[in-house]
């Protein structure tokens, strides 16, 4: 589901927003290059895009509820 690299690393929102935004300047250029015809490559770069993306709103989601808890406190009920 998420990138291997990031599994369990502890990795903010802010570093996965970057490493969201250099795949994806790989990908645009990868297409203007050969390798936009090679299905491998563009499914796996496409594949890594995905999973940290939903990663990287799922880290961001945690550290706004963090920050919330820590400013009022835990919310509960």
């Amino acid at each position: 589901m998420f990138p291997d690299q990031f599994k369990g690393t502890g990795t903010s929102a802010l570093e996965l927003r970057e490493r969201l935004a250099q795949l994806q300047a790989e990908r645009t250029v990868a297409m203007t290059t050969e390798l936009a015809a090679v299905d491998a490559y563009m499914t796996d770069l496409d594949e890594e895009i995905e999973g940290t993306r939903r990663l990287y709103v799922a880290s961001a989601v945690f550290e706004i509820a963090a920050l919330r808890a820590e400013l009022s406190g835990p919310q509960t009920g």
